[in-house]
């Protein structure tokens, strides 16, 4: 029996990728980074976590949803030292996006790499609608 889905396609690789499949009342949401609709990228981490962010909230309006859908998020970072150097930063935009402290939980992990060398972080997450 095949699962009924939904799926949401943008940016630079919409042929490839979906940003957001949704399979029920769950949204799984492709990893979001700091590259902002002119495909420009920020050297500054809470930069590029603040576009980062942005792009998840337009994700998340294509199925009707916002920030506080979210229930569970990870980072992946290329250097845990830089995002604990620019920690306040970060989750400074962290707790912007979100409109206060998020009810969330949360992983962060170590990556070797992201898509393209300048990018610090990728946000994933998964929400309830």
């Amino acid at each position: 029996m095949a699962i009924e889905k939904k799926t949401y396609r943008s940016g630079p690789f919409k042929d490839f990728i979906a940003q957001g499949t949704r399979v029920g009342n769950i949204l799984y949401m492709a990893g979001q980074v700091g590259i902002d609709s002119n495909g420009s990228v920020p050297l500054d981490i809470a930069e590029q976590t603040a576009i980062a962010y942005s792009n998840m909230k337009d994700v998340l309006s294509q199925f009707g949803a916002d920030m506080s859908n979210i229930v569970d998020e990870t980072f992946f970072v290329t250097n845990m030292d830089e995002l604990m150097e620019n920690v306040e930063a970060v989750y400074g935009q962290r707790e912007s996006a979100y409109g206060g402290m998020p009810e969330v939980s949360q992983t962060v992990v170590q990556v070797a790499a992201l898509v393209q060398p300048e990018l610090k972080i990728e946000i994933k997450c998964i929400a309830h609608l």
